[in-house]
């Protein structure tokens, strides 16, 4: 998304309408779910997906037409054949798709996308808020974490199982910039492959190593940054370890292993994963328990970490750690809300209904 946000004030200051295009919910078996955003211009699809085939196509041919028109709307797309508005697929889902008409030089939506670039260079957690209401016309808005408006009442969770309500005013609310980051420990042949996949699906990657040779950024593409640190003292890193932050264990041995877990089960950590064997587990759990931890702190680890694929390779563990990186985010999607008391975690994209409009 921030790369959107950056084309999208590039084309605007260029002189040249867009059309954002954005799923704002979904049920059933759809290509993408709400949050899944694309960029067109008069040149076509420029950034981002709606889920490619027959939905992209389509939504493309229309949001051609909306530059034209000018007409900000919410059109609903049922994926399901020999019925009325459908694509001819057979997914069997439904899809809401808000086309947002946005014209050259509009200074309120090329100071959002700054303000949008500048909180994911930040790390600062915020939600984009859109109006779905006819008098809205997908108006959007950037909101800290926090600062959501008190009247913001949660209507449907992320994979919406209706269409928007009725309601004095609608309004799709999605998590912008997660705040969450991998803690990648060990910088071996397996951070250097998983790193990169897991940046691919939008994961931000911290590496850490005592070894400079293995904490060379250029060893991991797609890392945030890479940190030399020593493996008995992570006090510093520990601090900075939130309740979103996910872990990764991959060093060169047991007891490197021990020294990292040891002090990372003191951190809120929401996911503790551990490369390595069931013989090591119990070699390091062992060492644990001596020094008093007890078999409920030793749960939060998952060890061997990754989904079991028969993975060999270090590029096919890297692919297995992300899979199920991939599931536990989803799995926190679902049951996380904004407003809910402490920290909001991680991303929930979802179609709330407010009870009066938002004051921005």
């Amino acid at each position: 998304m921030r790369k959107l946000f950056s084309i999208l004030k590039d084309t605007l200051q260029s002189g040249q309408d867009a059309v954002l295009v954005s799923v704002v919910a979904s049920s059933g078996s759809a290509p993408r779910g709400a949050g899944a955003h694309m960029l067109v211009t008069r040149k076509g699809r420029v950034r981002g997906t709606v889920g490619g085939g027959a939905v992209e196509h389509e939504c493309i041919q229309r949001a051609l037409g909306v530059l034209d028109s000018k007409n900000s709307h919410l059109e609903q797309f049922r994926l399901r054949p020999n019925q009325a508005a459908d694509l001819g697929m057979v997914c069997g889902g439904d899809i809401s798709v808000f086309f947002r008409y946005i014209s050259s030089g509009d200074e309120q939506m090329i100071d959002l996308a700054i303000r949008a670039i500048r909180m994911f260079d930040q790390d600062r957690k915020c939600w984009l808020a859109m109006d779905l209401s006819k008098e809205g016309k997908g108006q959007m808005y950037l909101y800290e974490e926090g600062d959501l408006p008190k009247k913001v009442q949660v209507a449907v969770c992320a994979k919406a199982r209706s269409e928007p309500q009725e309601s004095p005013a609608k309004y799709y609310l999605e998590k912008l910039v997660q705040g969450s980051k991998v803690y990648i420990f060990g910088g071996g042949h397996v951070a250097q492959e998983a790193v990169p996949t897991l940046a691919r699906v939008n994961f931000d990657c911290i590496v850490l190593e005592d070894r400079e040779d293995f904490a060379k950024p250029e060893l991991f593409p797609g890392a945030r940054r890479t940190r030399l640190v020593d493996m008995e003292h992570l006090e510093e890193v520990c601090r900075d370890i939130t309740s979103d932050d996910y872990i990764c264990v991959m060093t060169r041995g047991h007891q490197h292993d021990f020294l990292v877990e040891k002090q990372i089960l003191r951190t809120p950590a929401s996911y503790i994963g551990v490369i390595g064997s069931r013989k090591k587990k119990e070699a390091v759990f062992a060492k644990l328990r001596q020094e008093g931890y007890t078999d409920q702190d030793l749960a939060r680890i998952k060890t061997p970490m990754g989904l079991d694929i028969q993975a060999e390779t270090p590029a096919e563990i890297a692919v297995s750690i992300a899979a199920e990186m991939i599931m536990e985010r989803a799995r926190r999607n679902h049951i996380e809300r904004p407003n809910e008391g402490g920290n909001a975690g991680a991303a929930m994209k979802a179609l709330l209904a407010f009870n009066g409009q938002i004051n921005p």
